[in-house]
């Protein structure tokens, strides 16, 4: 294709989300304490923020289809800087949340517009492959986001971080603006309807499957991110010890993904891979839990990220095969279906208040998932 974007790119587009969110969770206890409400009701701000997010990808991926990639990421970057103004401006925790949902909802072309830029442009043989580089950039985010959350925390509260991110949104919008091409194919033929591919995702046991795969190995990673900063507190750590925490997770996240390449060069299959990341999450939940009453439980949460970063590219890599014609519209559905999820399932952990037990619940979840989808995907 002769509008190929450049990877890297892409790569900081798909980077966008998970970044904005792990540069605040350091943030929390501080919004907490600004704000006085409880630790669960400043969690609920990262439940909001999935939900929103599964409402961002229907609509920003549907439109993708009708206006073309470049210009729904553009509206959607613009769309989360003014939620990270509103939460900059506002005193009213009430107003904190509806700043999130708006960010939200603008956040999630960084997910659905870059992964519907990528199938636009790699065939099935290429796209396993290009995940897995995916994957490893990926494991930059965590340490990028925690570290510089808890600088920022620390030296200018939570006003800090929705100033960086709001200035991330700005400088990523003059880039695209620059560098982004159009990649939406132009179809020989009419487009489905979107009730005709709904329907058929809908009727489709791969695509379910899929999204409670992504969806459970989320809702772990997440989890850390709103239940962690709440211990480390009640440990005495500041929000830049915390910071420091995305060190573990990011070494975690690059042997999973070095690994995750590694075995995808020696043709191993989507399924055996996911099946592979399942048994280790479940290691690492387990020893989360018994350890999780000192920060020894650092150690096993290596084990959720490698789970994570194996899992995840193999998954998004083959869900939406069948689907390249509209890839827009499935990756929207696709993507309300596994966010939805995420965010029902973050509201749960957060009243749960326990990463143990989250952990080993969704652990046990997707080794069942993973041994039904064996017999599922060709």
């Amino acid at each position: 294709m002769k509008n190929k974007p450049n990877l890297m790119l892409l790569i900081i587009l798909i980077m966008f989300p998970q970044f904005v969110e792990t540069i605040y969770s350091p943030a929390l206890p501080n919004i907490a304490q600004a704000f006085q409400v409880s630790n669960q009701q400043a969690s609920l701000t990262l439940s909001f923020y999935f939900i929103a997010f599964a409402l961002g990808v229907i609509f920003w991926g549907i439109l993708s289809d009708i206006i073309g990639r470049r210009s729904a990421m553009i509206f959607g970057l613009f769309t989360y800087a003014i939620g990270a103004f509103m939460a900059l401006l506002t005193k009213d925790f009430n107003i904190i949340l509806i700043a999130r949902v708006v960010a939200a909802f603008g956040a999630s072309v960084g997910s659905i517009i870059t992964q519907t830029i990528l199938r636009d442009v790699y065939r099935k043989e290429d796209l396993g492959y290009v995940f897995s580089i995916i994957g490893i950039a990926l494991s930059l985010s965590p340490i990028i986001g925690f570290m510089a959350g808890g600088f920022i925390t620390k030296g200018f509260g939570y006003h800090g971080v929705f100033m960086v991110v709001l200035l991330v949104a700005v400088l990523l919008s003059i880039s695209i603006i620059l560098l982004l091409p159009e990649t939406k194919p132009q179809l020989k033929r009419d487009r489905p309807k979107v009730g005709v591919v709904l329907l058929e995702l809908l009727h489709d046991r791969i695509i379910w499957l899929s999204a409670l795969l992504v969806a459970l190995f989320n809702i772990m990673l997440f989890s850390y991110y709103s239940l962690a900063p709440f211990i480390f507190e009640h440990s005495g750590y500041s929000p830049t010890h915390f910071g420091y925490s995305g060190i573990v997770l990011a070494i975690g996240s690059l042997v999973g993904g070095m690994l995750n390449k590694r075995l995808v060069c020696l043709n191993f299959s989507a399924q055996r891979l996911i099946y592979l990341s399942s048994f280790i999450s479940v290691i690492g939940a387990f020893a989360v839990f018994m350890l999780q009453d000192s920060l020894w439980f650092l150690l096993p949460i290596v084990f959720v990220l490698i789970a994570f970063s194996i899992a995840i590219p193999n998954i998004l890599s083959q869900a939406l095969i069948k689907y390249r014609d509209v890839a827009g519209t499935a990756g929207a559905i696709f993507g309300l279906l596994y966010y939805t999820l995420i965010g029902l399932g973050l509201i749960a952990s957060g009243w749960i208040q326990d990463l143990g037990v989250v952990l080993i619940l969704s652990s046990l979840l997707t080794i069942l998932l993973a041994y039904t989808y064996r017999k599922y995907l060709p």
